[in-house]
């Protein structure tokens, strides 16, 4: 492939994103504290009023964010359900109730337990509607999060199904709250349902546990965008990214998004990339973005002291020049209601639900600090990643260490990654781009 045409693909990434919409998030309230929320965003208009996009920075951005994007972008999209009339629902397995005492919006919620081991599955009807191109968001809360598995399941009136779904949730308990998913399919049947003919929606609750308990509130449907899109994250900053993959994403004209650890850069730790390395990878087009003190940060029980530790993190990558500051990888996946009440203090965009297994997004509806993505450790998970993509114009975050480690493929195999990718209907993407997509309205 040309150099000529690698960097038209960049300037198509840049430039198209910024001509489609996208919007959401959500945040924990609990009716006997209700000012954990705030009020109801979703008649504020969400790109600026000449034209740009809330939160991007032309340049390093300010310590602190203008405003908290889970509170702003909450309730995206238009409402489908509200929960507030559950004898439309029917759950056939385990049991459901309201719940008007843990809300997301509204008057209640509803809460799905499991009966022992088993999965969970409640439904309704779906007779008259049309999701023709069209993605779904939900707010949940679960008590019993990691071993878990959320899935938004479409079959029509011939029994073809579309089944979306939320491989996994990182939330840490015991200090859970609400959070927006607003997930990629996972699989489709060969015969594509009719989505102007269907027959019921099921929420599929998937576990491993001894039990398993969700809420569920706030559905809501979004239009999709004009095409798929990719993000390759690279954690931790190693010379294995600079050395070896960097190259071959400068052939490709695909940027990365790197999420280095401050300590171990200052350090000059044996096999990780120096600030100059990565302030030159900056130049090329990679986005450095925070990942901070590489402790787990839902251990920091003290707000004052998560505090300290999130300004601190961010005025690091401020001070040495890094454009991406404004977005955050959480370290080992790990944040929890606290937490995430305080990132946004300082963070527009970032996450993750981290899974094995293909874990993909809309563009739309998705919890801003609460993004899925997808361990990069399998070539054939990661291509099926970026054809379903592809094929339902959404988005795939592919998650990469070092190559001699179990969570990154080999380089044969990145190789081949990014061949397959230039081969699809996608735009590899940063931040930037996809938070242009989610705070234009759709």
């Amino acid at each position: 492939m040309s150099r000529k045409r690698a960097t038209r693909r960049r300037f198509l990434a840049l430039s198209g994103a910024t001509g489609i919409a996208g919007m959401a998030g959500c945040a924990d309230r609990i009716k006997s504290a209700a000012d954990e929320v705030g009020g109801d965003s979703s008649a504020e208009t969400p790109g600026g009023s000449d034209g740009s996009t809330p939160g991007l920075t032309d340049g390093v951005p300010p310590l602190e964010t203008a405003f908290d994007s889970r509170d702003r972008y909450r309730k995206p999209g238009e409402s489908f359900d509200d929960f507030a009339d559950l004898d439309r629902w029917t759950v056939s397995q385990g049991s459901g109730d309201a719940d008007t005492d843990v809300v997301f919006d509204g008057e209640q919620s509803f809460k799905l337990r499991s009966n022992g081991s088993e999965n969970i599955v409640a439904e309704r009807s779906l007779e008259g509607e049309d999701l023709t191109e069209t993605d779904l968001s939900v707010a949940i809360r679960t008590t019993t999060p990691q071993h878990i598995a959320v899935n938004l399941r479409l079959v029509d009136q011939f029994g073809s199904e579309k089944v979306y779904s939320l491989r996994e949730i990182r939330y840490r308990a015991p200090d859970v709250g609400w959070f927006r998913t607003s997930p990629g399919v996972f699989q489709q049947d060969d015969v594509d349902p009719s989505l102007d003919y269907l027959d019921r929606l099921e929420i599929q609750v998937l576990h491993s546990m001894p039990e398993a308990e969700l809420w569920v509130d706030d559905l809501r449907t979004h239009g999709t965008p004009e095409q798929g899109y990719v993000m390759l994250s690279w954690d931790d900053g190693m010379r294995d990214y600079y050395e070896t993959a960097a190259p071959l994403h400068d052939e490709y004209g695909f940027p990365a998004v790197q999420a280095p650890i401050p300590r171990w850069v200052a350090q000059g730790r044996d096999g990780v990339m120096s600030l100059s390395e990565l302030q030159e990878r900056q130049d090329a087009g990679d986005q450095i973005v925070v990942h901070g003190t590489h402790d787990p940060i839902h251990e920091l029980d003290d707000e004052d002291a998560l505090d300290e530790r999130l300004r601190n993190d961010k005025r690091w990558y401020i001070d040495n020049g890094f454009e991406g500051a404004n977005y955050i990888v959480h370290p080992h996946n790990s944040f929890d209601r606290t937490s995430l009440e305080r990132a946004t203090d300082y963070h527009y965009c970032g996450g993750f639900n981290q899974a094995g297994n293909v874990n993909t997004t809309s563009v739309y509806g998705f919890d801003p600090l609460a993004l899925p993505r997808t361990i990069g450790h399998d070539l054939g998970i990661s291509k099926r990643c970026v054809d379903l993509a592809a094929r339902h114009n959404q988005c795939t975050i592919l998650n990469f260490h070092t190559f001699d480690a179990d969570n990154t493929m080999p380089t044969d195999d990145y190789e081949a990654l990014l061949e397959h990718i230039d081969s699809a209907d996608v735009e590899v993407i940063t931040f930037d781009d996809l938070w242009r997509l989610r705070t234009n309205d759709r």
